[in-house]
């Protein structure tokens, strides 16, 4: 194997339990309790549905749950369904560096290879950690927008973990990874344009491909030897990378390094959320002439006001749209899932002040992302008076984080009308002991939902 992959294989094969920190161990429960509260709150989504439709049609041995049904099927599928309805909310959390990504989509593909698997919290955990390390360390490596979206790293680590659960030699882990790069460049044009359920789906097809990747690496398959230094390996579509610092040897992991969100938008949206609830009821929403948005670089985005991101009309672009998030949270004083309703994307106060809306780019800000995610929003109401506020960090970045009863009352809220108080509680205690648990079964087979009444989708 080429050297960057021996790289990632060796790391990924030589992390034990024991060289996980305490604080790595404590904050991936949390993220993992992130991530199942979303994919509670995503189930009743469209593409969701879709997914489980397609996995509960096929059996397999040996199998994993599809979360909410009780039913079993391919570990892949799973996976895959799993992931949609954890990613549908856009809720999960982030990491930005060169680029930005959500690295706890690798919880789709690594509790489906642990659940197929029978194995333990312990190895839940050690395949997870390494996923993030994985999924991060791309992140910091590879820049933005340069054609391939984000789950191309999302696919590796998941190889990456689930080989880590399924207890990959370090030849056949290269061979994961090699399977998980070469077939698996996804195209950024996800998220550009008017955004379509695929923009959900997406990293839960990394998943799927993922953990097909180590499942068959384990079985004996071989992949490309130079598939990411290689004359048309990776570095031909990405340019050149160096893997940073892994995490461990008293280095930070990075599972303790990523965003948990606080609403269920794009991780940009967070900084202008935050600052437009600190205005909201500082005047009338029918009195306010303009908005400008001051921000980092992502303003880039929004140069052209024709763009959908200025007139949308699906959920998926109206939790993408800056300015509309900005408006909403002005007029409601809250951002939800129902923000993002049909009724309320075609809500014409929104749509006016949207309308009213300017962005710009702060060179300062700039250079202070992503060590810090700055915007200040200026309000001018009629008659001239201002009203303005600003942020360094949203609530849930790791400079003002979620407390663990913030990410246990996410849960319950996302749960709402699916998981009973009780059910909650026994989920909780699960997850929050999830090391102690011999078999994650214990964990995932308590997933088990009733019908939504009066909350719609999700």
């Amino acid at each position: 194997m080429d050297p960057t992959i021996t790289r990632l294989a060796y790391y990924a094969t030589g992390l034990e339990y024991r060289d996980l920190s305490a604080a790595a161990v404590h904050e991936c429960k949390r993220r993992l309790i992130d991530t199942l509260g979303c994919a509670v709150g995503g189930y009743g989504a469209a593409p969701a549905a879709i997914a489980r439709r397609i996995a509960g049609g096929v059996r397999a041995s040996p199998s994993a749950r599809i979360l909410g049904t009780g039913g079993r099927t391919a570990p892949e599928l799973a996976a895959f369904a799993n992931g949609v309805a954890m990613r549908y909310l856009d809720f999960n959390d982030a990491y930005a560096a060169k680029s930005t990504g959500h690295p706890s989509d690798v919880f789709a593909g690594v509790l489906a290879a642990a659940d197929a698997a029978g194995a333990g919290g312990r190895s839940t955990i050690l395949g997870a950690v390494a996923a993030y390390e994985t999924f991060c360390n791309f992140s910091e490596s590879v820049p933005r927008e340069i054609g391939w979206d984000h789950v191309v790293h999302g696919v590796v680590a998941c190889a990456v973990g689930a080989g880590k659960v399924l207890g990959l030699s370090r030849k056949a882990m290269g061979n994961a990874i090699s399977l998980a790069v070469t077939p698996n460049l996804a195209l950024e044009q996800t998220r550009f344009g008017e955004l379509a359920m695929w923009k959900g789906a997406a990293a839960a097809n990394a998943a799927r491909n993922g953990l097909f990747a180590a499942r068959l690496a384990a079985a004996g398959m071989t992949g490309p030897e130079q598939a990411i230094e290689g004359r048309f390996g990776l570095w031909r579509a990405t340019g050149k990378f160096e893997w940073q610092p892994f995490g461990g040897r008293g280095g930070p992991f990075r599972v303790t390094q990523t965003h948990i969100k606080a609403f269920p938008s794009v991780v940009h949206s967070q900084s202008p959320i935050t600052v437009a609830l600190a205005l909201h009821g500082e005047a009338r929403a029918e009195d306010i002439e303009a908005i400008d948005i001051e921000t980092y670089w992502v303003a880039e985005r929004y140069a052209d006001r024709k763009a959908a991101l200025w007139h949308p009309a699906t959920r998926e672009t109206a939790d993408h749209s800056l300015p509309y998030c900005v408006a909403a949270a002005l007029i409601d004083g809250k951002v939800t899932g129902r923000t993002f309703s049909a009724a309320r994307i075609r809500d014409p106060r929104i749509a006016r002040l949207v309308g009213r809306t300017t962005m710009r780019e702060n060179p300062e800000f700039s250079k202070r992302y992503p060590a810090e995610w700055p915007c200040r929003i200026e309000v001018r109401l009629r008659g001239g008076e201002t009203r303005a506020a600003e942020v360094r960090y949203f609530k849930g970045h790791t400079g003002n984080p979620l407390t663990d009863a913030e990410i246990d009352e996410k849960f319950r809220e996302l749960s709402r009308g699916r998981l009973d108080p009780a059910q909650c509680d026994k989920v909780l205690a699960a997850a929050w002991r999830l090391e102690k648990l011999r078999d994650v079964g214990e964990l995932t087979g308590l997933f088990r939902f009733r019908s939504r009444k009066g909350r719609g989708g999700s």
